[in-house]
């Protein structure tokens, strides 16, 4: 199978090809320039890959939650690709590739409790598990919630995220006994969208395009006055 992904749902802009389980990437912590960037990752991995559009089979995207404008990026990218070629897609968690792409390199831990910082002072919250295959199996549901009032299982892990450096003292207090180490510098990248995205076809769940949408799990993106 040959399978395209990408990921800009935060400052990590990325794109991966997936060749029959082989996964190549490109990748950059990129700022506000993933507009720029993210055709040109696309166009190389093609190019150094000796693939045309036509030769992919599918497709996946980090389809959020995370910066509105980057979330629509991704989407707008995997839309476009997939409406001209008639390509299925696999939208994929953000929260669940960060997960994932600890699980496939760290084995300290099978179990991640995600947060990303989604600003007025809540976090993007998931809790993901190891399964047998390797693959991040999310517990209980993702939201958009304050760190102090997460919601978790009676297991123990690691946490990791962004989120983690805004809200440590919230995070380790609620989770007192559970996370022995946390990490704040994993970012979602489509090397792990691109896995994900391999096995959601093979777990029949791919759609088609006008049903690939993004998830921003917050309803609002700006808050009046006085709701703050």
């Amino acid at each position: 199978m040959k399978l395209l992904a990408v990921e800009t749902a935060t400052e990590a802009c990325s794109a991966a090809l997936a060749i029959d389980g082989v996964i190549t990437e490109r990748y950059s912590v990129a700022g506000n320039t993933h507009s720029k960037l993210i055709l040109p990752m696309i166009d190389g991995l093609m190019t150094a890959a000796g693939l045309s559009p036509g030769d992919l089979d599918g497709l996946a995207f980090g389809c959020g939650p995370g910066s509105f404008t980057g979330v629509r990026i991704a989407t707008g990218v995997i839309q476009g690709i997939a409406f001209g070629l008639d390509l299925p897609v696999v939208p994929v968690s953000t929260l669940k590739a960060i997960a994932q792409d600890y699980f496939d390199h760290d084995d300290s831990h099978d179990v991640a409790f995600v947060a990303m910082d989604a600003r007025m002072g809540e976090i993007f919250w998931g809790v993901y598990q190891r399964n047998a295959q390797g693959s991040a199996e999310l517990i209980g549901n993702e939201a958009v919630i304050p760190a102090t009032a997460i919601v978790f299982p009676d297991l123990c892990g690691v946490g990791i995220g962004a989120g983690w450096a805004v809200y440590r003292h919230e995070l380790t207090e609620r989770l007192a006994g559970r996370v022995s180490a946390y990490e704040t510098d994993h970012l979602p990248r489509a090397r792990a969208v691109a896995r994900l995205g391999e096995l959601g076809f093979r777990d029949g769940l791919a759609v088609p395009v006008e049903l690939a949408m993004p998830v921003y799990l917050r309803d609002k993106v700006a808050k009046k006055e006085s709701e703050r």
